[in-house]
C-alpha cells in the first residue's frame, strides 16, 4: 500500500502545522476559564453545574472567574435587559483572545417569555458573536455540559492559520451600545437620525 494512502489528507499538506493545531487546540479546550455572569434563573442551573454533583472540573473548568481579564468563555445565562447590554459588551471587550460566548437559555438566545418586553433584548447575538446556543427555560446542567462539549468540538477544529485573532485586520473590539430612549449603537447614530427625520410628521401650520 502506498504511503500516501496511509497518511490523512490534512497531514499530507503540512505535518508540522497540523500537529501544532492539535496540541494548541487540545490545551485550549481543556483549560477554558468561564466567567460567572448570571442574569436570571438560568444562573442557578449554571452554578449547579459547577457544583460537586456534575464535576465541571473534569472538563478543565474548575473555577469560574469574576474578572473578564482572567476568562476566555462568557456564559450569558438569563434575561438580557437593555440596561445590561452595554456592560456585557464592555466585559466582552476586556476578555483576551481567543474568547467565546455561550448563550444559555431561551431568554439569552431570543428573549424568551419576555421577548416583547420594552426593556428586554431579543437575543444577545444582536450585539455579540455567539458560538454555542443552549436551549431551555432554564436548561438543565446536562444541557449546559453538552453545550460546553460542543464548544470543545468547535475549538478542536480551529486552525492557527485561519483563526481571526491572528489577523492584522481583526477588529480590536465591539462598539459599546448606548442607552438613551432605546438601546442603539453609536456607529449608527447618523443613520438613526436620518430615518427619524424622515418619519417625523409634518406640521399642519408652518411657523412664520
Amino acid at each position: 500500500m502506498a504511503i500516501e494512502n496511509q497518511v490523512p489528507e490534512e497531514l499530507q499538506k503540512n505535518v508540522f502545522l497540523t500537529s501544532v493545531d492539535f496540541l494548541y487546540n487540545w490545551s485550549r479546550k481543556n483549560s477554558l476559564w468561564p466567567m460567572l455572569f448570571g442574569l436570571a434563573c438560568c444562573a442557578i442551573e449554571m452554578i449547579c453545574t459547577a457544583a460537586g454533583r456534575y464535576d465541571l472540573a473534569r472538563f478543565g473548568m474548575e473555577v469560574m472567574r469574576p474578572s473578564p481579564r482572567q476568562c476566555d468563555l462568557m456564559i450569558v445565562s438569563g434575561t438580557v435587559t437593555k440596561k445590561m447590554v452595554p456592560t456585557i459588551v464592555r466585559l466582552y471587550n476586556q476578555m483576551a483572545e481567543p474568547r467565546y460566548v455561550l448563550s444559555m437559555g431561551a431568554c439569552a438566545t431570543g428573549g424568551g417569555p419576555f421577548k416583547e418586553g420594552y426593556n428586554v433584548v431579543s437575543g444577545i447575538d444582536k450585539f455579540l458573536p455567539v458560538d454555542v446556543y443552549v436551549p431551555g427555560c432554564p436548561p438543565t446542567p446536562e444541557a449546559l455540559l453538552y453545550g460546553i462539549l460542543k464548544l470543545h468540538e468547535k475549538i478542536q477544529n480551529q486552525s492557527v492559520r485561519t483563526v481571526p485573532w491572528y489577523r492584522k485586520d481583526t477588529p480590536k473590539g465591539i462598539t459599546v451600545p448606548e442607552l438613551g430612549p432605546d438601546i442603539f449603537l453609536p456607529d449608527r447614530a447618523a443613520e438613526i437620525r436620518q430615518i427619524t427625520m424622515k418619519q417625523k410628521p409634518a406640521t399642519a401650520v408652518e411657523e412664520s
